[in-house]
């Protein structure tokens, strides 16, 4: 991924360097369990334990001779234990192993280390998600179906959908972090023909991993498919409060904007543009995620025991998906943590029809004071289409019409165009969703 959506912490994790550490520690790992079984000698599985790195450089300089990276990095190691005077034990690195124990293993290790970042992201939008929701409580604002206005609803109530929403995304995450955290140690096609399982379960303890039940050549790549998957997921989510926020910005709407600061400018033409260029970034970079995920499912079907038409694509979407995803949940966070929210603007935009969105509840109170329900649709629908054909006041309207108002007191119909007796429910919402 390109240094413009890097952050520092993550980006290191998916250098050369660091996934040749991973490799070492793998390496340092099955030796050192080997030597506790006397297969190799104590003295060799400490020589390469010693390896805390490599050359990156001389890995690449190796690879474009031998075009294999494993066997490049095996040399460059035993180059290393040559120089260090250790070169007679150089003979056992890689003992009984085949390439992909070793990348397939290492690989996991990364992506726990991507995957505790990415948690620490989900914890912090969650929290700003919640606090928010809870500030937004009970300040109304007009619900949408189809772009169009519906009923009320609370600028909260939106905001722990997205807390909700996110909250299944943690346990989703949660599960296919868990679901990647395995390794393999069996052999070019799963057997176990020069190491043993009890090997391959000692090796995968030292390295906080689990053995993965059964394997070919490599780990089978519906666990990876799944977690890209999940990635996408929550980018999609990310996506969908990023388009809610564009929408509220429209200038036609106003009823939230991003934060646009002193010096920020929104158009190289137009001096007066606020521009919700951060929430279209993140729906940018959300359909990398899910184009990703496509790429990943196609890596799950693999020749025989293994082929190598998922590495390459490897290569691209685990770096990719994991870094978007640390900087999508930072943009998100920041975005939700200082949207300018305008509730004045809320209420107008809802009292803006005059009363229309209350048109359902007209109904049910007409059919309770003993109206037909299709005659009262009717007629609640002919004044309501009269209003809006005309720009007239529904609620003045209906309160003309002797066949409500012979069912509907004015106190009655005063109570039917009261939005907080629709907004009653959204403390029970909030306990069922935060348990307060």
């Amino acid at each position: 991924m390109i240094d413009r959506y890097t952050r520092p912490a993550m980006g290191s994790i998916w250098t050369e360097e660091n996934k040749y550490r991973c490799w070492l520690q793998v390496e340092s790992a099955a030796s050192t369990v080997l030597a506790e079984d006397g297969v190799i000698p104590v003295a060799a599985a400490a020589a390469i334990a010693s390896q805390q790195s490599v050359s990156a450089d001389r890995v690449r300089e190796i690879e474009s001779e031998v075009k294999h990276d494993v066997i490049a990095f095996t040399t460059a190691v035993a180059e290393n234990l040559k120089a260090a005077g250790m070169g007679e034990e150089s003979r056992w690195l890689h003992y009984g192993l085949t390439s992909n124990d070793v990348v397939d293993t290492a690989q996991a290790l990364q992506v726990k280390e991507a995957s505790a970042l990415i948690r620490k992201g989900l914890e912090a939008l969650l929290e700003i998600l919640k606090r928010r929701a809870v500030e937004f409580k009970h300040t109304p604002t007009i619900g949408r179906t189809h772009g169009i206005h519906a009923e009320p609803t609370t600028f909260g109530l939106k905001l722990l959908n997205w807390y909700a929403e996110m909250q299944r995304n943690l346990v989703r995450f949660d599960a296919a972090v868990e679901d990647m955290r395995v390794g393999k140690l069996s052999g070019a096609v799963g057997t176990f023909g020069h190491l043993s399982p009890h090997h391959e379960e000692r090796i995968c303890v030292r390295l906080g991993l689990k053995p993965a039940p059964v394997a070919t050549q490599v780990i089978q790549r519906d666990r990876h498919a799944a977690y890209i998957g999940v990635l996408a997921v929550i980018g999609s989510t990310l996506d969908k409060i990023a388009v809610e926020v564009r929408h509220l910005q429209r200038t036609e709407v106003r009823e939230a904007q991003e934060y646009f600061s002193e010096k920020q400018k929104g158009s190289s033409a137009m001096p007066h543009k606020k521009n919700p260029i951060t929430s279209e970034q993140i729906s940018g970079l959300a359909r990398v995620l899910r184009g990703n995920s496509q790429a990943a499912l196609e890596n799950v079907a693999l020749w025989h025991e293994r082929d190598i038409s998922h590495s390459s694509v490897e290569r691209v979407i685990f770096p990719d998906s994991t870094i978007l995803t640390d900087y999508l949940l930072a943009k998100t966070t920041d975005l939700i943590d200082r949207l300018l929210v305008y509730p004045e603007r809320m209420k107008k935009n809802l009292e803006s029809t005059g009363g229309l969105i209350f048109s359902g509840q007209l109904l049910l109170d007409l059919a309770e004071a003993g109206m037909l329900r299709e005659d009262a649709y009717r007629l609640v629908q002919s004044h309501a289409m009269r209003s809006w054909k005309e720009d007239l006041v529904f609620r003045d309207e209906v309160g003309k019409d002797g066949k409500i108002t012979i069912l509907l007191s004015p106190e009655k119909l005063a109570r039917t165009f009261d939005y907080t007796r629709q907004l009653g429910n959204v403390d029970a919402i909030f306990k069922r969703v935060l348990g307060e």
